[in-house]
């Protein structure tokens, strides 16, 4: 994984940008760019106050976590680039999208009901196996686990993941599923009695390898 800083000019940066696909934006502007060769353009803006965010930057927390997730042998996108552009106050992270489909993206698809309960199942595995290794993906949801064209479960999006020296215990297990149960759709993806108890539906634990 890349995780030496490259400055950017704002020419530079508008350069590269041209021709680029906003896919999400905010108040404060552009979030994540396709760029007219595919790869993707992940901005973070800096933190005027002193903060964990602004010693460590979000930037660097998703690069670290590429690294430290692809090395578990889970499936992340490959970084290229990281970097700053100092006229702007934002860093970014160029990479690779991951090839596959989200579970939101397949849902609205349309997913038969013995395939969802099949998906539901690995899905359910998939997590406890994170649990397992001590990862904390708070913002875990739908739109950010990734089915890849090998059947493999996937993750974007996580520069907010914490990784532990230890397996969650179980409120940090049930903590963690929040957000994902919080959304209407997603909530039906997960066996939560099973997520909670850390065991498989029916037996078994994921392996990542």
């Amino acid at each position: 994984m890349i995780e030496a800083l490259k400055i950017l000019t704002q020419p530079e940066y508008l350069a590269m940008r041209d021709g680029a696909t906003v896919l999400e934006s905010d108040d404060f502007g552009d979030k994540v760019l396709r760029l007219a060769d595919g790869s993707m353009l992940k901005l973070f803006r800096k933190k005027r106050r002193l903060t964990s965010a602004a010693l460590h930057s979000y930037a660097r927390r998703f690069v670290r976590n590429a690294r430290i997730l692809a090395r578990a042998g889970i499936p992340v996108p490959t970084v290229i680039a990281l970097l700053r552009v100092p006229e702007l106050e934002r860093d970014l992270v160029h990479y690779a999208p991951l090839a596959g489909s989200t579970l939101r993206e397949l849902d609205r698809a349309g997913v038969a009901p013995e395939e969802k309960h099949r998906l539901r199942d690995e899905l359910t595995r998939f997590i406890i196996g994170l649990h397992d290794k001590g990862i904390y993906f708070r913002s875990l949801h739908a739109g950010n686990v990734v089915m890849t064209p090998d059947g493999r479960f996937g993750l974007i999006d996580f520069a907010d993941l914490r990784i532990y020296p230890w397996s969650l215990g179980r409120y940090l297990r049930m903590r963690n599923m929040r957000r994902m149960l919080g959304i209407a759709s997603d909530a039906d993806w997960v066996d939560l009695p099973a997520i909670a108890a850390g065991r498989a539906p029916g037996g078994g634990s994921f392996s990542a390898a």
